[in-house]
């Protein structure tokens, strides 16, 4: 009995899921016999609450790929500091040559993002932001840019603790 509720707990957890494909891929081999076609897709996963997760799914028909992009993405979900409807402070993600630029925004303002920025934000919840991306556009390197700034941001709490200091006001 306690197995069957864990289940449905986990198929109700699988169900909040925001799940959103940012590209999908052609990408061919060239074998001995001919060219070998694949596809690759790019996917974000998050729960809208303060996690998100990118991953990347190959295979030879379009819906397999989907899936295993899913499940990779699930996989590399972690919990990112957010300060109310938006993020603590400034910061840059960089991933390669991709450079993403996140900037804490007022309540109202909405996320102000293109592409796989707007992607990646949206999983993970963020509501008010404001970004620019500078540097490389291509997908894959922009969405993992904006994932490498948003797990590099700090509360004032956490920063605290480390410091080994107390938080005032």
């Amino acid at each position: 009995m306690a197995k069957r509720d864990e289940r449905k707990d986990r198929r109700e957890q699988e169900e909040e899921l925001i799940k959103t494909t940012i590209a999908v891929n052609r990408v061919t081999k060239v074998v001995k016999g001919g060219r070998n076609m694949r596809f690759a897709v790019l996917a974000v996963v998050g729960d809208g609450k303060g996690s998100v997760g990118i991953g990347l799914g190959k295979s030879a028909e379009v819906p397999e790929a989907i899936e295993k992009a899913y499940a990779a993405a699930k996989r590399d979900m972690a919990p990112i500091a957010l300060k109310g409807s938006t993020i603590p402070h400034k910061t840059i993600g960089k991933f390669e040559t991709a450079k993403v630029l996140l900037l804490p925004a007022e309540e109202g303002t909405g996320v102000i993002a293109g592409g796989p920025v707007r992607a990646v934000l949206e999983a993970a919840g963020v509501k008010d932001i404001r970004t620019k991306a500078h540097g490389s556009r291509n997908s894959n390197n922009c969405a993992k840019a904006t994932l490498q700034g948003l797990r590099s941001l700090r509360t004032a709490e956490q920063v605290a603790q480390l410091r080994g200091v107390e938080v005032e006001g």
